[in-house]
């Protein structure tokens, strides 16, 4: 495995990658009921430290996530410009030299709890999903609520590509958010109304 010089608090990143969608109506044409839904990825391709080896233990990788995490939720802040996120989830790709494992060890609250912080201090656990894959993998990154995640209007997925990550002894980490629930989301349950204000839910 050949060394990556280290650009980022110890880790090295090739490059960083964000972008949204905005869907103004559903597939039938109805159009919103209120604001539109925007999902913004934040994402970044990384040398993995593992590729291509056994390791008992992440804490190297683990505790650099952290900043990891910093970096991210500064990028989807700036990325929302004044819009509050309500849902998020988060996701991993593995290039081909490296185990699964290895896409998770980013992924851990240490990686999430800063996110959490820059959007709000969001209460509930980031759902995660992750595969092996070389560049162009599509992942589908699920969605929940950040305050609670059984509010079912907030159930969604955000399915994306990278079309030059993540290379052989890399990991891709993507992040999403969403500004509000599915558009004329009707299948019952807690509403948002009646989370906000509830137990420091905001």
């Amino acid at each position: 495995m050949v060394s990556r010089p280290a650009n980022f608090n110890g880790l090295h990143i090739r490059k960083w990658y964000s972008f949204e969608e905005e869907t103004l109506a559903l597939e039938s044409g109805r159009l919103a009921d209120g604001d539109p839904v925007v999902k913004i990825v934040v994402a970044a391709a990384i040398h993995n430290p593992h590729a291509g080896t056994w390791t008992d233990s992440f804490e190297t990788v683990i505790k650099e996530s952290a900043a990891l995490g910093v970096e991210f939720g500064r990028r989807l802040v700036t990325a929302l410009n004044g819009r509050k996120a309500e849902s998020y989830g988060k996701s991993c790709i593995v290039g081909v030299n490296g185990e699964y494992e290895h896409g998770n060890a980013f992924l851990t609250t240490d990686f999430a709890n800063p996110i959490r912080d820059a959007l709000g201090g969001a209460l509930a656990w980031v759902p995660s999903t992750g595969k092996r894959g070389g560049p162009g993998t599509e992942i589908d990154i699920p969605l929940a609520h950040k305050d609670a995640l059984y509010v079912r209007s907030h159930y969604d997925t955000m399915s994306v590509i990278f079309p030059d990550a993540p290379g052989p002894d890399e990991v891709l980490i993507a992040m999403v958010v969403a500004t509000r629930g599915r558009l004329h989301a009707r299948l019952g349950g807690i509403k948002v109304a009646e989370i906000e204000g509830k137990d420091g839910l905001r």
